[in-house]
């Protein structure tokens, strides 16, 4: 007697497909097999990072009746790669309010991105949206995004590293939802807020020490968006031009008196 029993391994975007998929490979219906799920899948974040399900079916009886060869398909074959379906956005409204504006739904959006990174990687925060102020150097009002709650130091890292990784991130995100580029700035508990007001701050001081010095000063490495902050915070000063030197990550910013 043959105690083995026919199993055959199918992959898809969700179990459902995946099972259907198997079936329809042995010509079989559902109650001819047993179902094991091997990997639920995931539909990942916004589409990306998608994981197909994976699951075996093994024929019921004893009784083994082959696949013939000129139906069977290569495992490899057994993939089908689809657009992974994108995750609906979420509401919270407790009352009846009025429409939301496509204004609110960017907001939305920006606030439902960041709050899925952060429930991802393990961290409990409360995240607000806004719109902050334009410049001259901008058309579009650059979208804030404030992250609060006990002990966050982690998000921030060295010289901000940590968190302007997750802005890029975020930001590839969001501009792939809304499908136009957009501003997105991260801050937490205010923290860039604050290391805004200490650049501002510092090019006031080294100018100065420029002017009396008759020498240019040399700021440490800064990343582009605090380059950035002493290049505007100087820019109309009478007494002093800046200019940016070296490569990245160890490029820095040079106060120079004018002649």
């Amino acid at each position: 007697m043959n105690t083995q029993r026919a199993t055959l391994e199918s992959i898809a975007p969700t179990v459902e497909e995946a099972v259907e998929k198997g079936l329809a490979e042995l010509g079989l219906t559902r109650e001819a097999v047993e179902v094991e799920v091997l990997d639920e899948g995931s539909r990942g974040l916004f589409g990306l990072g998608t994981r197909h399900a994976r699951i075996r079916l093994t024929v019921l009886g004893e009784e083994i009746k082959p696949v013939p060869a000129e139906n069977a398909l290569p495992a490899a074959e057994m993939v089908v790669e689809e657009p992974a379906e994108q995750p609906a956005v979420t509401t919270r409204p407790a009352e009846p309010q009025p429409a939301k504006t496509a204004t609110d739904d960017t907001l939305e959006m920006a606030h439902t991105v960041v709050a899925e990174l952060l429930e991802r990687m393990g961290i409990r925060a409360e995240v607000d949206a806004s719109y902050g102020n334009a410049d001259d150097d901008r058309s579009d009002l650059p979208i804030l995004v404030d992250i609060r709650g006990d002990d966050l130091s982690v998000l921030i890292g060295k010289r901000s590293e940590t968190l302007n990784a997750l802005q890029y991130i975020a930001r590839l995100i969001l501009s792939k939802e809304l499908d136009r580029m957009v501003t997105l700035v991260l801050d937490v508990e205010g923290y860039r807020n604050r290391r805004d007001k200490q650049l501002r701050l510092l090019a006031r001081r080294m100018a100065d020490q420029a002017i009396k010095t008759g020498r240019r000063q040399v700021l440490e490495p800064m990343p582009p968006n605090e380059r950035r902050i002493i290049h505007m915070e100087l820019r109309e000063h009478p007494q002093v031009i800046t200019e940016s030197s070296g490569d990245e990550p160890h490029r820095k910013v040079n106060i120079i008196p004018k002649d």
